[in-house]
Order: C-alpha cells, then structure tokens, then sequence
C-alpha cells in the first residue's frame, strides 16, 4: 500500500511540473496578440456614425417648470426685421467747399480803404470789403465817358454818317464791356453816366455771406490781378470727413443718417448725412474717408474741429433674431428654439448681417420658431453638463 501511494503521488507531481510552462505561455500572450494590437471592443460598447442620409437628431434640454423660473427662461419669435448697424468713429469739421469763396481783383492798383479788417468777422453778401485806386480803372471809365458824350453829340443823318454812328455805338460797347469784365457793377456805370465824373477807387464786395477765414491785404498794400485778398466761407453748412475701416465699407451708402456729437458739450447731437465715400483706401489705416453733411446754424461746429460721429447703416427687412439670443464662440454659433414649454432644442446657425439689436440668420431657424433670449447660456451649461460622463443628455 505504501508503495502505491508513493508512485501516485510521483505521477501527480510530474503531471503538475508538464502543466505549469503551459498556462505561464497563455498567460504571457494574452494581452500582447500580433504584436501588441489591442483586441475589438465588443458589438454593443462601438459608437457607430450614422449611415448616409440619416439626420442627426439635435439637441434637446428638458428643464422642469421650477427650473426654468429659476434661470428666467425669455424667449421671442424669429421674424423679419430691419437689420441696422452703428459705426463708431471720428471725424474731422471743414467747410462745404461749395460755399467757399476767394475775393481777388482783375485790376493792379493800391489799397486806399479796408472795410472788413480782421479774419473772423461776419460778412453780408454785397457787403463792401475793400476799396482800390487803379490807374488802369481810371483811363477806363474817361474812355467809356469820351465814347458817350461822342455818341451823344453826333447829329443823325443819311448816307455816310449812318455808318460813324453805328462806329461809335460799337465803341461805347466795348468800352462798357471792358469795365463789366473789370468786376465793374451795372449799378456803378450807371452813376458813371449821371456824374459825369470817373471814380478814383473801385469798392470790391463780399460774393457770398460768410465768415473771413482769412485776411490776405493791409491797407496800403499794391495788388496785382488775381492775388488773393480774402477767403471767405459760408459755415451755415459744414462738412465732417470721418474715417472708416475697410470691412465696414460695403455696408456705408450715400445718404444714410449719421449722428454727430462733441466731446466738450455732451448731452447736444447734431443731425448729419453721408454725401460722400471716397474711391481710395488708405493703406497705413486700412481705412477709408466718409465725408458727410451737417446743418450749422448755430456755428457750433467750427472748422479743423474733432467729433464723435455715429453712422447708422440700415438694410431692408431680412429673417433675424435677437442679438441676445445668439451663442458665440467662434466657429460654433447656436441658438437655443424652444420646441415646448420647458423643452429647448439647440440649433447651430449661419448668419448674415449683424445688426445692434437684430442678426440675420440665413440657416438654423424658421419664421416664427421661439429662440431663448434669456437665460440660454445657463442652458447651454446644463447641456454640456449633461452630455459629461455618465450624463443622460445629448451626444455631441
């Protein structure tokens, strides 16, 4: 008996020794099968990609009646609105170059009397400036003078004396042209013909009504032709030339409404127009030049003055939503529409036009579809909370 017991256990030890090599080899290879790929998850743990054709389903938030009072859900219906948008910017006062004038002579003579003396000062159209003694005018007005008397004087008669009237009305003529292209007044050849007497000085006046920006002449002084001796501008009307950037340019037209204002008298705003944008870009600013009108009654606005201008750019009426209701992160715009009470569906929209209280949206919503205006990005936090690890809310 002893004998057996002892070649059983014999047997059994060296079963025991063949077996252990071959269970250490399966499990030495259990994790690193063809070279260390890892083995396929099973059927049901796979996340497959929906098929073609098949839409993915949105979204959805449900939120209890509580909890929507709680965030202060608001929501407003999407529907067509007039987009308008406000650039900001500044401008720059100058005067409507259409009421700006030059006062010069076309005669060479010398200042004998200054009637406005200083720039600055108010003018009238008609108002009398200066006063000239010229020489030139002088033997001007004797010539035309000699001419009439001439014709005056001449008997009327037949044949040969026909012919030296009509010679002498020809030169009287062009004597008075002579002086109308002088800057001579109808008026002035008028009192010429009754004195009898040509005058010493000619009276230059002001063209338009206006204030002297500038004084050029001092008593006394010789001018030539054309020497410029005022400028005077009407500021009634001013110009504002302001600056805008490039990307705003498409959406700037001729004639949209602009509202100017001033950094020292807050609280006043006056009423401007674009009359004006400019055909070069400047391309150290990247910007390009607006120039717009404004009334000046007042004479607020003074020339070489800063203000601040808002141009208000307004499109016709297109599909939109409050600007509120927008979620932007950069690539990833959405919006949240509410399909029931309590239930919000997240939309992922491309926009258009971007106003101050409106933005186009040209995919993403319908007409008439409620968009959440307040209270949406608590929202969109419990949706990222519930698509987290082990959430029960959407997939992304």
């Amino acid at each position: 008996m002893k004998k057996t017991a002892i070649h059983f256990q014999s047997a059994a030890f060296a079963l025991l020794v063949l077996f252990l090599p071959v269970v250490g080899f399966a499990q030495d290879h259990s994790g690193h099968q063809h070279g260390g790929e890892v083995a396929p998850q099973p059927k049901n743990e796979q996340h497959e990609a929906p098929k073609q054709g098949e839409q993915e389903t949105m979204p959805t938030v449900v939120l209890s009646p509580d909890k929507v009072q709680l965030i202060g859900v608001r929501t407003a219906p999407a529907g067509y609105h007039v987009v308008d948008r406000r650039i900001r910017t500044v401008g720059k006062v100058e005067p409507d170059e259409t009421r700006l004038a030059f006062v010069n002579t076309k005669i060479a003579g010398w200042v004998k009397r200054l009637y406005v003396n200083f720039t600055g000062d108010r003018v009238e159209k008609g108002q009398p400036l200066l006063a000239i003694y010229s020489p030139d005018l002088v033997t001007a007005q004797e010539e035309y003078l000699l001419a009439l008397r001439s014709l005056k004087s001449s008997p009327t008669g037949t044949g040969g004396f026909l012919e030296v009237e009509a010679s002498r009305k020809e030169l009287l003529e062009s004597s008075r042209r002579r002086l109308l292209l002088w800057d001579i007044t109808a008026k002035q050849i008028e009192d010429l013909e009754k004195t009898g007497k040509p005058q010493t000085e000619i009276t230059l006046e002001a063209p338009l009504s206006g204030t002297v920006l500038e004084k050029m002449v001092l008593d006394g002084t010789y001018i030539t032709p054309g020497m410029n001796l005022y400028r005077i501008a009407d500021l009634s009307r001013v110009w504002i030339i302001a600056d805008i950037y490039e990307y705003e340019a498409p959406i700037v037209k001729i004639g949209q409404g602009a509202l100017v204002t001033l950094a020292y008298e807050p609280g006043v705003s006056i009423r401007a127009s674009v009359i004006y944008i400019y055909p070069v870009l400047d391309p150290m600013t990247r910007t390009i030049k607006v120039r717009l009108a404004a009334e000046n009654p007042d004479l607020r606005l003074k020339p070489e003055m800063f203000s601040n201008v808002e141009i208000t750019a307004a499109s016709g009426a297109r599909l939109a939503i409050p600007t509120e209701a927008l979620i932007d992160s950069g690539p990833r715009k959405i919006v949240y529409v509410e399909k029931k009470p309590g239930i919000y569906e997240m939309r992922q929209v491309t926009l258009g036009l971007r106003g101050t209280d409106y933005v186009e949206v040209l995919k993403g919503v319908r007409k008439g579809e409620r968009v959440v205006t307040s209270g949406n990005f608590l929202i969109d936090s419990e949706s990222q909370l519930r698509a987290g690890p082990g959430g029960e809310g959407h997939q992304h």
